[in-house]
């Protein structure tokens, strides 16, 4: 573990690197800084992205963009009712030499660093979960065979809208497996100039390679060095206990709209991205305002709504600040 003057050293080193990746990504996808960052962010913490957000705003492009950017394979799947598992992971077929007939795998679009899984919720509950293992265990298994996945392996996950007929809402469980959950916004006047430029012109622009996967996993590893004192891991224990309607630090908010909070998994999502966004600010130490920023991403799938809490219609986004201020005043 790098002790807090060594990753003070390399602290300049990994803001440049990450403001490259940006600007890079920025020449192709235009606007949607916050969410380009928390895509960034959950790489290098070598989680998965729920993407959220009207169609059209340009989630292929951002995906194939940063695979240019950092030089990994990239490979999207379109996810539809009639999708099986097969269609994903892969499956054996017999392949015939000289002959002689043997069985083969053949890997599925699984096998990529990048993977856009698109409209994932248009998928049988069944084909949802071929992705299940792949993420939590960066590894399938085909007939009693385990395979092991690319490294580094980065599934970005989009969702049709709850009212398009024919989705199946992903389960708590498969939801828990995305470090983050983001929604993009409809672009501004200036970014919708922006994209037309870019769009309607005759030369578009294209990302190019500015860090290698190596470099990637450098920052990765930095990222888990970052220090975090007792108090600031503590107060990110109470935004997850807060979130679960039978605590007694839960809002009355909370308890009255909610059914279920979130896992420890959150906890340990909350914590890393934390250290990320310290690097990103300059400092080698999570602080509060580093949980703060981090939590909606965090929490607002890790959030199960009551019937009630349905029928009002609160937004998980308005249950969280509430959690955040009621926090903040405890500590």
């Amino acid at each position: 573990m790098s002790s807090e003057a060594e990753l003070q050293q390399q602290l300049g080193q990994f803001q440049a690197d990450f403001e490259t990746l940006q600007a890079e990504i920025g020449k192709v996808f235009a606007g949607q800084q916050e969410t380009v960052d928390r895509v960034l962010i959950a790489m290098l913490a070598g989680g998965h992205v729920l993407l959220e957000g009207p169609p059209g705003l340009g989630k292929t492009l951002l995906a194939r963009t940063l695979a240019d950017a950092v030089k990994l394979t990239f490979r999207r799947v379109q996810f539809t009712p009639d999708l099986m598992p097969a269609d994903v992971v892969g499956t054996y077929v017999v392949m015939e030499s000289q002959g002689r007939r043997r069985f083969e795998f053949q890997q599925g679009p699984i096998f990529t660093q990048i993977l856009l899984a698109d409209e994932m919720n248009r998928a049988t509950p069944k084909t949802q979960a071929a992705l299940l293992e792949g993420m939590g265990e960066f590894a399938v298994t085909v007939a009693n065979e385990t395979y092991e996945l690319p490294d580094p392996f980065f599934v970005l996950a989009t969702q049709a809208l709850s009212t398009t007929a024919g989705t199946y809402p992903l389960p708590e469980t498969q939801l828990d497996r995305f470090l983050l959950h983001l929604r993009m916004p409809f672009p501004t006047v200036a970014e919708l100039e922006t994209i037309l430029d870019r769009t309607t012109e005759p030369e578009q622009p294209v990302a190019e390679t500015v860090l290698e996967a190596g470099r990637v996993a450098e920052m990765s590893a930095l990222a888990r060095s970052v220090t975090i004192a007792q108090p600031v891991r503590r107060e990110a224990i109470a935004l997850v206990l807060a979130t679960h309607p039978d605590q007694e630090s839960a809002p009355p908010q909370v308890r009255r709209y909610v059914h279920s909070g979130s896992s420890p998994r959150g906890a340990q999502a909350l914590i890393l991205t934390a250290k990320i966004h310290a690097l990103l600010a300059g400092r080698v130490r999570v602080a509060s305002e580093d949980l703060h920023a981090m939590a909606p991403a965090v929490l607002r799938h890790r959030i199960a709504l009551s019937i009630e809490g349905q029928a009002t219609g609160i937004e998980v986004d308005q249950l969280i600040d509430e959690i955040l201020s009621s926090v903040s005043s405890s500590v």
